[in-house]
């Protein structure tokens, strides 16, 4: 059994293929610049990555250029596009309707768009690649699987917001959590490499890429999560600030004579990492920035990495107590002066992160802490396209 996922953006396309007999992606890619002139898709076969130009003015010739690149020419990997069973889809925001993954019927999508308002950037693009592939092949399964249904364990007290309440009943401004798919995968994963017990459990997983959040799962389920109603709230990001005083927002609207657009922008977009050291968003050019002696690349890497601590620690309080720590995604797969920096002063809460090995760990499975640790700290490479094409094979067969 084959299944593709598909993961699409305002602009933008990415996609697996996966051989369901064991788990194997057969191939993968992604195309890039959607409605752009320059638009091109690249895509990784048998070991080997290809790229090629081609014009894609939506999100419908993008699914069939990907299907054309999946059935025709020296790097087909299909015979027939009637080898796929089903399509999986990662879809953001599925508001509070959706606490796990459906099959994606037309009342189902209803609902989905339903939840626009909540993701305007990114629900959209979701729907059309929903569309796409119905418009093209519309006998094949769809499966829905959402970054926030994870997080809907939350009890009340967490994710609601000290504002009228009658808001949260009218318009649903409340914390939803994201990246929820990564979240469940590594913190299933981690019980499993560390042979510990689903109930009982208390795991914080760390997803530290250009986005980043955290999540507080106790007995597999999450109680708490840096997000919010947006993917803004929590951590400092790559260009996102995270956490701020709302006060700070309407004051810098009326210094800077913005618009809701104009805030919308200077903090998804020209914040975090980026605003704070004069240019560098990824954090192998902050590093790199520190080695020139950039004082200002010093104080982002310091706030990014204190900011992370900081939640490890309320995170701990919340479930009352750690039983292991999860670093992953990027710069928390790769990077280890990020989980230096986020796990150091932590030894009192029973957290000692063994140098050598923290430093030797790179996008590999393995425990960084001291074999004194009392706190499991672990990097475990996140695996969202697998979880989505596991969730889409169950619920078809």
């Amino acid at each position: 059994m084959k299944i593709l996922v598909l993961n699409c953006g305002s602009s933008s396309i990415k996609y697996a293929l996966y051989d369901m007999t064991d788990h194997s992606v057969v191939t993968s890619g992604g195309i890039e610049k959607i409605g752009l002139p320059d638009s091109f898709i690249k895509y990784k076969v048998g070991g080997e990555k290809f790229q090629m130009e081609s014009p894609v003015a939506e999100h419908t010739a993008g699914v069939q250029l990907i299907f054309r690149v999946l059935t025709e020419g020296s790097h087909a990997v299909l015979t027939d596009l009637h080898e796929l069973s089903a399509v999986g889809h990662r879809m953001v925001h599925g508001g509070e309707r959706f606490s796990e993954s459906v099959v994606l019927t037309p009342e189902v999508m209803e609902q989905f768009a339903a939840c626009n308002d909540l993701a305007p950037l990114h629900n959209p693009a979701n729907i059309k690649g929903v569309n796409a592939v119905r418009a093209l092949l519309p006998e094949l399964p769809q499966v829905g699987v959402f970054d926030t249904a994870f997080h809907q364990t939350m009890p009340d007290y967490a994710y609601m917001y000290a504002l009228p309440y009658e808001l949260y009943e009218q318009y649903g401004v409340r914390r939803y959590g994201f990246h929820g798919t990564s979240h469940r995968y590594v913190s299933q994963r981690v019980l499993a490499f560390l042979g510990m017990e689903r109930e009982g459990s208390r795991v914080i997983t760390c997803h530290i890429g250009g986005g980043a959040s955290i999540a507080a799962v106790k007995d597999g389920r999450v109680v708490d999560t840096s997000m919010g109603l947006t993917p803004l709230e929590g951590l400092m990001m790559g260009t996102r600030s995270g956490d701020i005083d709302a006060g700070a927002v309407t004051f810098l609207m009326d210094k800077l004579g913005l618009d809701t657009k104009g805030i919308s922008t200077l903090l998804n977009k020209q914040s975090g990492l980026l605003g704070v050291s004069q240019g560098r968003s990824d954090f192998r050019d902050i590093l790199a920035g520190i080695a020139e002696g950039s004082d200002r690349a010093r104080l982002a890497k310091e706030m990014y990495t204190y900011r992370i601590k900081k939640y490890i620690g309320s995170y701990a309080a919340a479930m009352g107590g750690v039983d292991a720590i999860v670093f992953t995604a990027g710069a928390g797969e790769n990077q280890w002066e990020v989980r230096e920096g986020a796990t150091k002063g932590l030894e009192f809460i029973g957290v000692e992160v063994d140098p050598q090995l923290n430093r030797a760990c790179r996008a590999t499975e393995a425990v960084i802490s001291s074999a004194a640790s009392k706190v499991k700290v672990c990097v475990i490479p996140t695996d969202e396209e697998l979880m989505i094409a596991t969730d889409t094979y169950r619920l078809i067969s």
